[in-house]
């Protein structure tokens, strides 16, 4: 009988929708006409965000409609006192969607149209921890402003999206955002401490797909580039310059509703916006992030489990696509084809992923790269409801004797805002210098024990554990132990949230050093009303690394908020640790500060500004490193753009900035024109420059590229 009076309280606590069919298509112009009187209707929408649980300040209704191949659905968002904001360029009204279309209880798609028109996509993973925007989807919107109200409607092809064939009910979820008060309301009811859990999603009844056939895409790419390189050979300073006219071809069959067919011809994957310069001082390399179309689709099933972006735990990326067409310098690595096979169903995902490199000759040294074979396959189960197991594997193969191979076993427990993730890996690589194989083990808890807030993880790497070619975990020999808890606490009303005090300790056992690194430290985060938050870190203890002990100090600050309708986001670390680049321990620091202000609603300005500080071990400042990053973005609509940048890298000895040196100039202009979904016509140019050895400036790379992306489907 209590299980039963449970199981109706769950139950009663999951909303739901009903999806009815229509035989007259809505048009999709942003005014709901009468056809949508037929559908049912999702409303009585709860606040999250900043009072949880409160009625919202304004009302929103949803309605739902389908057809034999399209799910409609209309958002009327009532604005009687709040009106919405529509700007290109700034904060704006939004209307949110997350469907579960496996009723996994942890992946969905995401779908967002703002106030102005303009739309993103993507995925929900982790249960809700996680956003990928990897995805981009075939579908429709419209929008419409009056003076009571603003309205959307939307059109979601069956044919774009994968879903489990015969599966009447949907997880859904709806929100809106109104950016003139910050206001986020949804229609069920979230905890702020969780975030919105795709395992708490609402339900959509009825739901019955009826397209038949098979989903085709052929996306052929044409592209003209071209590339001048400066490069010095014997103290003469040369060029070359390459003119690249080229087609591509990208294929995609979706099979059956829940297993699609990728494949990739000749591509140019050269970066259209360049990876930021950063100054790294330590010994370990920077991570890049995916930008290249085929392999950010389907990254969700190619990847180990995660926590989302708190910072704490880094998991073990044996796979890591960068790897494959790998960027060099303003070029990259030729990848002559690629094929991938996904399938996911309520209980499964599975991935294949193969691709064929071409030999490339390095402009700058003695040395060919040679074609490479590059292959990953992934096996994921769902246990538990919105838990998972899975088996990656990833390799890299020249001939014979030259691979690099890894395997991998993850698992992730989750319930509510608690999470616990445990991998292990083991890896081999053999080529003409080395032949060696090793093992890794990555584990972490995040979760609260009544009001206390916890994070733990722990790390083992074997120092013959070797990804290089495949994966990205350069932590080769490390051991990692943290531990940190302490109070949570939230407030109804008030100008705070929430705020949580965590003290902790990191226990680091650096590569061939046999002694443990011990520091101590204490983390304050607090989320006010208003939406700005604050997080300030300390830590001390003995550190060895190098062959060097000293004590480790750091202190860390970050703010971010909302300022005249943009982001803001500034802060600073300060530290005493090894600096790798000069071979010493000393104090570091780094300040950071980006801003974009919306002058117009078509026009904004932005600045990324970084100032690095180096000191030497008698505490004197030997150079400061300040970057500028000004920005102009012109948004001509919903659908166009045009940006502008200029990367600016100074050295300065000591404090004397009147001998400032520029040791680093990029500028970019790129112009984006999305003309048809996921057709896009780009143009791009660049002018690369970098301070020689006698101090002078000189051009490294100019180049400029006009590149087309055209859908056909059917």
């Amino acid at each position: 009988m209590i299980g039963l009076l449970l199981l109706f309280v769950i139950n009663a606590e999951r909303k739901s929708v009903e999806v009815r069919y229509t035989e007259i298509a809505p048009q999709i112009d942003g005014v709901i006409e009468d056809v949508w009187q037929a559908a049912d209707s999702a409303y009585d929408f709860v606040q999250f965000m900043p009072y949880e649980k409160t009625a919202p300040t304004e009302k929103t209704a949803v309605y739902v409609l389908q057809d034999k191949e399209n799910l409609y659905i209309a958002f009327r968002c009532y604005a009687d006192s709040i009106k919405p904001v529509s700007c290109l360029t700034a904060d704006e009204d939004d209307i949110r969607i997350g469907i579960d279309t496996f009723g996994s209880k942890n992946t969905a798609y995401y779908f967002l149209v703002f106030a102005s028109g303009i739309r993103n996509d993507g995925w929900v993973l982790d249960d809700g921890r996680t956003f990928d925007d990897s995805w981009e989807g075939v579908w429709y919107r419209a929008v419409r402003l009056y003076d009571d109200r603003w309205e959307v409607e939307i059109k979601i092809p069956f044919k774009s999206i994968r879903y489990k064939k015969g599966l009447d009910e949907w997880g859904i979820a709806f929100g809106r955002y109104m950016a003139q008060n910050r206001e986020t309301s949804l229609w069920n009811e979230y905890l702020q401490k969780e975030d919105v859990l795709v395992s708490k999603y609402g339900s959509l009844t009825r739901m019955n797909p009826q397209t038949t056939g098979y989903y085709f895409e052929f996306y052929p790419e044409a592209y003209l580039r071209v590339d001048r390189h400066y490069y010095t050979e014997d103290t003469v300073r040369t060029d070359s310059t390459k003119r690249k006219p080229g087609l591509g071809l990208n294929f995609k069959w979706d099979i059956t509703p829940q297993t699609t067919l990728n494949a990739t011809i000749l591509p140019d994957f050269a970066q259209i916006e360049s990876d930021p310069f950063s100054l790294n001082l330590s010994q370990y390399p920077t991570y890049l992030d995916e930008r290249r179309p085929f392999f950010l689709e389907g990254a969700e099933i190619f990847r180990m489990a995660d926590f989302g972006d708190m910072g704490f735990f880094d998991p073990l990326e044996i796979f890591y696509s960068r790897r494959i067409g790998k960027s060099v310098d303003d070029d990259a690595v030729p990848i002559l084809g690629g094929i991938k096979l996904t399938s996911k169903t309520k209980d499964w995902d599975f991935g294949i992923l193969g691709s064929y490199t071409d030999e490339y000759e390095y402009p700058y040294y003695d040395w060919v790269e040679p074609h490479r074979w590059f292959g990953v396959a992934r096996a994921r189960r769902a246990v538990l409801e919105n838990s998972n197991i899975g088996l990656l594997f990833s390799g890299m193969m020249v001939e014979r004797d030259d691979y690099n191979y890894a395997f991998g076993l993850d698992g992730a427990y989750r319930k509510g805002a608690n999470q616990f993730v445990v991998q292990g890996a083991l890896s081999t690589r053999k080529d003409s210098i080395r032949d060696k194989f090793g093992w890794a083990f990555d584990a972490g808890y995040f979760g609260f024990i009544k009001n206390f807030i916890t994070f733990a993880s722990a790390r083992v790497i074997q120092d013959s554990f070797d990804v290089t070619h495949v994966g990205f975990v350069p932590w080769t020999g490390e051991k990692r132990l943290l531990l940190m808890t302490g109070p949570y606490r939230e407030y109804r009303t008030g100008a705070i949230r929430n705020f949580f005090v965590a003290p902790g300790i990191i226990a680091t056992q650096e590569p061939s050093d046999s002694n443990w690194s011990i520091v101590g430290l204490a983390e304050f985060n607090t989320q006010f009303r208003n939406n700005w938050g604050l997080d300030f870190s300390v830590g001390a203890g003995p550190y060895y690394e190098a062959d060097t002990n000293y004590t480790h100090r750091s202190l860390d600050l970050s703010v971010w908020g909302n300022l005249w309708g943009n982001h803001i986001n500034f802060g600073c670390n300060y530290s005493y640790e090894y600096n790798y680049m000069r071979g010493f321990p000393a104090y570091q620091g780094t300040n950071r500060f980006t801003y974009t202000y919306s002058i117009i609603p078509e026009l904004s300005l932005g600045l990324s500004f970084f100032y690095w500080i180096e000191w030497n071990p008698d505490n004197e400042i030997i150079y400061t490193w300040p970057m500028f990053r000004p920005r102009v973005d012109i948004r001509f609509n919903a659908d166009m753009s045009l940006s502008i940048f200029d990367e600016i890298v100074t050295q300065t000895p000591g404090t004397d900035f009147g001998e400032l040196d520029l040791q680093w100039n990029r500028i970019g202009v790129l112009y984006a024109w999305n003309f048809m979904p996921k057709s896009w016509l780009y143009l791009a140019l660049n002018d690369h420059r970098v301070q020689d050895a006698a101090g002078t400036l000189q051009p490294l790379y100019q180049g400029g590229a006009i590149k087309a992306k055209y859908l056909i489907y059917f």
